[in-house]
């Protein structure tokens, strides 16, 4: 009975001690998979020189805290991993490695968030679309020499034919929706189009003056593409009317108000002829014909 007593106590133990070992081990796991806040030495000023220079790095920040966040895409919990890497980064600053490692990660962010967010809007609604790591690693191919896949000669020719073939595409595509859609707009009771290919409907008829090319006028309106995307409006901008020349907008816009009296509302469906055609202007992608609902508040003399 002893015997067995103490056999059963030896086993309690060693359980425990297992536990307990295995429960330290976990501990220092976690420890270590957290990152280790360095506590940075107390700030001595000991001369005017050692002031000048703590208040000299200390307003060198204005603004940075904002840069760092919306430019750099830093989010403010890890600051104390940007003052890690900053620190690092000062105290190797003839590190030829480090220069080229910064420099690397400079480009990258430059790439990532601008030259590739451009081209990427470049081929939306093309045939062909851009995919991230295949063109980051075109990128590194060619900054490293390495023409396994092609040459600079043959990357620029193919870039040349996919551009155009692109652009063709997608000329095509969104003339053909934008015709489409005006064919069977003009079809709609309450539709009239002009000789031009402007096409209105009369919202609300006023009874006022008709406007001149020159006269300033006052409008509330709303611009939106076929699919329905609003990409404009004057509520946008503030709560009073947009102020402007019919000559100095649109040919659509400028048939349009040249035929409005004041206080009628209409809505007009412009080709993309008698709008931005071929340009890109802001959201409204080049080819596009467009819906905008536009009234007339009155001009001004």
């Amino acid at each position: 009975m002893k015997k067995a007593f103490a056999i059963a106590l030896a086993a309690l133990v060693a359980g425990a001690s297992f536990n307990a070992a295995l429960a330290d081990k976990k501990k220092k796991k976690k420890e270590q998979a957290q990152p280790q806040v360095e506590v940075p030495a107390p700030v001595v000023l000991a001369n005017g020189s050692d002031s000048l220079s703590y208040v000299a790095g200390w307003m060198m920040t204005g603004g940075l805290l904002e840069y760092v966040q919306q430019q750099l895409k830093v989010d403010t919990a890890y600051m104390a991993d940007f003052v890690r890497g900053f620190n690092e980064a000062v105290a190797q600053t003839n590190d030829p490695h480090e220069v080229a490692l910064r420099a690397g990660r400079q480009i990258a962010g430059q790439v990532r968030n601008n030259m590739l967010v451009r081209i990427k809007q470049e081929y939306t609604n093309t045939p062909d679309s851009i995919v991230e790591q295949v063109l980051f690693r075109g990128f590194t191919d060619a900054l490293s020499g390495d023409t396994t896949v092609m040459n600079a000669q043959q990357a620029d020719k193919m870039m040349r034919q996919k551009q155009q073939y692109n652009q063709q595409a997608r000329t095509a595509r969104l003339t053909k929706a934008g015709r489409d859609f005006l064919a069977q707009n003009a079809k709609k009771e309450g539709v009239i189009t002009t000789p031009s290919g402007l096409q209105y409907q009369v919202l609300r008829q006023g009874d006022g003056q008709v406007p001149q090319k020159t006269d300033k006028v006052r409008v509330h309106y709303e611009g939106r593409l076929i699919d329905g995307t609003v990409f404009d409006a004057s509520s946008k901008h503030g709560t009073e009317p947009a102020t402007f020349r019919p000559d100095q907008v649109i040919r659509g816009w400028t048939e349009a108000l040249t035929m409005m009296p004041v206080g009628s509302k209409w809505r007009l469906f412009i080709p993309q002829e008698l709008g931005y055609g071929e340009r890109q202007a802001g959201n409204i992608p080049p080819y596009s014909t467009l819906i905008f609902d536009v009234e007339l508040v009155n001009i001004e003399k």
